[in-house]
């Protein structure tokens, strides 16, 4: 069934391999309709899945930056259809080169439970504004939200447009299989493995959005309230579901006890009676609330300190998990070696900035990087001396919602990246292409090779 969808799409995208600037438009503000009238169902459907997940952060955090993203493509997307001229080696003026965007075909985009919508509808965007269609298979782990999703979809596009498929973790390794034209995964680095794995079967092409730790940087000269205060926002936003959270925080030694302080009183003005506060979500499974507890608890049994940041309790049966700093945490523990995806947060003193730097560098490259700190040679020191997908400087989160940024991940924590342009030519085959003057000397070059060719490569030669 699914290699006869594919089949469908990639016979409609044969008859019409070039589609028109007002045919992209056409599905991009069908898109955008569908996000502007169904909304409220789809933050009820994502709460439900969820337990309990706001619709305020679902509208900030999902709803927002896809309709952002839908005005940008459709203000830009004209322009970057438009082949691009690029000078000819001198050599073989007078020449014309350029650079034409051609849709690669039918993608694949398989899709993540933590923000289901920004993340089916962020990569269809760039997919839809390149010329493509696209088949989505969505999580399994939020039913309902996938179910009006599947639904949605076929009301508002055509089959051969965009097709949704929803199902169990045997559909997904069967759709990562299919050879599309170019896949993209949100997810584990661990599943991002086998998906590159069936993909390369194919030769398909990936972009693969992982995950990883994520460090946040607390410099000697930050603003350490500023500092506590977005790195709280970032952390707690979805209870720290969020792949690009803070995972560890690296900081001064002497402020240790005063993050934890400022920590728990920021916590207790974003999250007043945490307990029956209905803007914290819960964790969103059975299985995903006892991996986090297990962490937690693992690490305390081997000697980490545990800083409730509330007077809330966990609560098992709505599978909300109190957020809680942890302190004296070694590299052997498994908080420190796995990505938390929770609100959870370690903190990791440090005696010099260097010390800081160094740590960051000698582990996994991780898919964002924040750094808090008032001097600029010392900002520009930790950008110069460490790897990340992306950079957020005295806050967290926000380079995501960049669209002049391309967002992805580089070795563990990801290949490739989209958003705006930079996933517009992700999506798209970028031919190059060679324009033959009429009158031109390449039939100089033609054999037999004699005295007049040999001075003629000669001169090449000596001109690089």
């Amino acid at each position: 069934m699914l290699n006869e969808q594919l089949q469908r799409m990639r016979l409609a995208q044969a008859a019409d391999p070039l589609p028109p600037w007002e045919a992209r438009a056409q599905r991009l503000r069908a898109l955008e309709a569908m996000l502007r009238d169904q909304g409220d169902a789809f933050a009820a459907a994502i709460n439900a899945d969820f337990g309990q997940r706001p619709a305020e952060e679902t509208n900030l955090l999902e709803l927002f930056p896809s309709r952002s993203a839908l005005r940008h493509a459709l203000r830009h997307g004209r322009r970057w259809m438009r082949p691009s001229r690029r000078l000819a080696a001198m050599a073989f003026l007078p020449a014309h080169v350029e650079l034409r965007p051609q849709p690669r075909g039918v993608i694949g985009i398989i899709v993540p439970w933590n923000y289901p919508l920004y993340l089916a509808t962020g990569p269809l965007i760039d997919a839809l504004a390149a010329g493509n269609r696209a088949m989505v298979k969505m999580s399994e782990f939020t039913p309902r939200f996938s179910a009006l999703f599947a639904e949605l979809i076929g009301k508002y596009f055509k089959p051969d447009e965009i097709a949704v498929v929803t199902g169990d973790a045997d559909v997904a390794q069967a759709f990562s299989a299919l050879p599309f034209d170019h896949l993209l995964f949100t997810g584990s680095t661990a599943v991002g493995r086998q998906v590159m794995h069936a993909a390369a079967a194919n030769l398909t092409p990936v972009t693969l959005e992982l995950g990883g730790k994520s460090p946040a940087i607390i410099g000697p000269g930050a603003r350490l309230d500023s500092a506590v205060e977005r790195i709280m926002f970032g952390k707690l936003a979805n209870a720290g579901q969020t792949c690009i959270a803070p995972d560890y925080v690296l900081l001064p030694r002497a402020q240790v006890d005063d993050f934890i302080a400022g920590a728990q009183r920021t916590v207790a003005r974003m999250y007043p009676q945490l307990a029956h506060h209905g803007q914290y979500a819960s964790i969103i499974s059975d299985r995903q609330y006892r991996r986090l507890v297990t962490l937690r608890d693992d690490a305390r049994a081997a000697g980490a300190t545990l800083h409730p940041l509330s007077d809330a309790a966990d609560d098992d049966a709505q599978r909300r998990l109190a957020p809680q700093l942890l302190t004296a945490v070694r590299d052997d523990m498994a908080i420190m070696r796995e990505e938390i995806f929770g609100p959870l947060l370690p903190l990791v003193p440090y005696d010099t900035f260097d010390q800081a730097i160094d740590y960051v560098a000698a582990r996994a490259h991780p898919l964002s990087l924040y750094v808090f700190e008032r001097d600029r040679a010392l900002i520009d020191t930790v950008l110069s001396h460490t790897i990340a997908g992306g950079v957020s400087v005295n806050d967290t989160l926000l380079h995501i919602a960049q669209h002049g940024l391309p967002f992805g991940g580089i070795g563990a924590s990801g290949m490739g990246g989209y958003h705006g342009e930079a996933g517009f030519r992700t999506f798209s085959h970028m031919k190059p292409v060679f324009r033959q003057a009429r009158f031109n000397s390449a039939g100089l070059l033609n054999p037999p090779y004699g005295k007049r060719f040999r001075k003629i490569v000669d001169l090449l030669l000596k001109r690089g």
